[in-house]
């Protein structure tokens, strides 16, 4: 300060000097460490590990922040005459410190999961272990996550005078348990606790076709208060977690992604069903999507104008037994129409009129 003070004689001037000083030495520093980074970005590259750029990602930003923090922790000494100016630079270096310590505890949590997450493939098509680790991990990740942000946010408080037994508080085990048990009776707090319920018990996981307000789509994210479903088209219906627990879902891949699928045909009570059989046989054996598993036909109602027949076929998965229902249908339908013109049901009305029966699958 006696240097300050020699330099700036004038102490209206003092202050603006040292904001300006601050400024400088700061931008310096920031350059300095963003050359650095940037020489290191360029040797990890020529390495084939992939934590050495986790690494480099995690502390660019906090490395500037601890540059901020630390600079100002110095340049509030300056300021200790005026001792109200001193408290409050000290109070923000350290509030600075402790977010960024906790900005990077929380990075390195986030790069632990991840690189547990990618040892789990679960484009493998037998990858049911794999969904349910990687949702258990999804969720004991967000979990931890919100642990350490607490904490520290709590720790942060506790820099604060005026605040500081609230930290406290936070801190302890039992105000913990006490603001959980009291907020778990809130909506919003009930969806974190059936997100905890979902990840262990797993009514659905990652991955998994479900059937949802009649959408199907496969479970695309798995967060603490809802969960994403990818609709076959496309679209995104965004579900709240507690959704899966207080209500009835069709879960096509629960325990295998094997399916069963059905075509309905609605036909004439003179089409024999043996030549079917015969051309189902020959279009499933030809189709990649059937697993070989079961294919027949049957008739499974009949009705006073037409008879309905069943047409059930296998396939390892939901995707492949859509495509595979499609070209049976339609093969179907070509033979009939090739080999028995007419033969598809139409109903007689008041005994003129004759209506057309719809083909149907489910």
């Amino acid at each position: 300060m006696d240097f300050i003070d020699h330099l700036i004689p004038d102490s209206s001037l003092r202050y603006p000097f040292i904001a300006l000083l601050f400024i400088v030495i700061f931008i310096i520093l920031v350059l300095i460490f963003n050359f650095i980074i940037k020489k290191w970005r360029i040797r990890v590259r020529k390495s084939k590990s992939h934590i050495d750029d986790f690494i480099i990602r995690m502390f660019r930003i906090p490395g500037i922040w601890i540059i901020f923090s630390v600079l100002l922790n110095i340049f509030s000494s300056l300021l200790q005459e005026d001792t109200r100016t001193f408290d409050v630079l000290q109070k923000i270096s350290r509030i600075l410190l402790i977010i960024t310590l906790g900005w990077l505890v929380v990075q390195v949590i986030r790069g632990t999961f991840r690189y547990w997450q990618n040892k789990l493939d679960i484009n493998n098509p037998n990858n049911l272990e794999a969904r349910k680790r990687l949702t258990q991990m999804s969720m004991v990740e967000r979990i931890t996550i919100i642990i350490v942000s607490f904490i520290f946010l709590s720790i942060a408080l506790m820099t604060i005078d005026s605040v500081r037994q609230l930290g406290v508080s936070l801190l302890a085990s039992a105000g913990v348990a006490g603001i959980i048990i009291g907020f778990a009776a809130q909506r919003s707090f009930g969806q974190i606790f059936s997100g905890i319920q979902i990840a262990f018990t797993q009514p659905v996981r990652l991955d998994d076709v479900v059937v949802i307000e009649g959408e199907w789509g496969r479970i695309e994210e798995i967060n603490i208060t809802y969960a994403v479903v990818k609709i076959w088209d496309e679209r995104r219906l965004i579900v709240p977690i507690d959704y899966f627990l207080n209500n009835p879902i069709q879960n096509w891949t629960r325990a295998t992604s094997n399916i069963l699928g059905t075509v309905f045909l609605y036909v004439s009570y003179d089409l024999p069903l043996e030549p079917l059989r015969e051309e189902l046989a020959r279009i499933v054996k030809d189709d990649p999507n059937w697993d070989g598993r079961v294919q027949n036909i049957q008739v499974t109602e009949s009705k006073q104008w037409y008879k309905e027949i069943r047409v059930l076929v296998s396939s390892s998965d939901s995707s492949r037994n859509w495509d595979l229902r499609v070209a049976v249908r339609e093969k179907l339908i070509d033979f009939i129409n090739l080999y028995y013109p007419g033969s598809f049901a139409k109903i007689n009305a008041l005994g003129t009129d004759r209506k057309e029966v719809s083909v149907t699958d489910e």
